[in-house]
């Protein structure tokens, strides 16, 4: 799939579909298999697909298999986002949610075992991290972003990733914080 731009030109957006997702594996991948597709907050949508498969696969994995995973899941995450994001022609494009996925997966491991409430708190403040971009959070995404109408390079899918990591990183305080004071 080529980039959409002219040569003379900047590069033109697209739209995440159906139909953009189904040719390529890494759209795919970084389209979250769909839940990216979402017409309303594909982040949140794409972070409730990876609490859903992480239910699912947590029965199975040991710390070793999550730490394998989440390490193939950045490296093919940083060449898919990078993929989509250049096919998009956007730096960093709302229904790229692997960052997500990734991030809330990295959560969901280090706080198990945890119940529903537990889950659902790390789920909100993660939301919030991620969607508000706080602190540090904003700083990380600021510092890869990319210019709209320019090509998407290497450190752009990059920077899709890291400053999920950094919202989990911060999701991880506030909750190691909370049980240290009042657990």
């Amino acid at each position: 799939m080529s980039d959409t731009s002219s040569a003379a030109g900047p590069l033109v957006p697209r739209r995440a579909t159906a139909r953009f997702m189904f040719p390529h594996p890494a759209h795919w991948i970084a389209l979250g298999f769909g839940s990216g597709l979402s017409p309303k907050a594909p982040g949140t949508v794409g972070t409730l697909w990876a609490w859903l498969a992480f239910l699912v696969i947590n029965p199975w994995m040991s710390d070793r298999s999550w730490a394998w995973l989440l390490a193939g899941g950045t490296l093919i995450g940083w060449w898919a986002c990078t993929m989509t994001a250049r096919h998009l022609a956007t730096p960093d494009p709302g229904a790229v949610v692997w960052d997500e996925v990734l991030a809330f997966w990295l959560i969901l491991w280090l706080v198990t075992p945890t119940g529903f409430w537990g889950q659902l708190i790390a789920f909100a403040l993660f939301r919030y991290f991620d969607a508000a971009k706080p602190g540090p959070v904003g700083w990380a995404d600021q510092l890869f972003k990319g210019e709209r109408g320019k090509p998407v390079g290497w450190a752009q899918g990059w920077g899709i990733l890291f400053d999920d990591f950094v919202a989990a990183g911060c999701t991880l305080v506030v909750i190691a914080l909370w049980r240290f004071l009042w657990g």
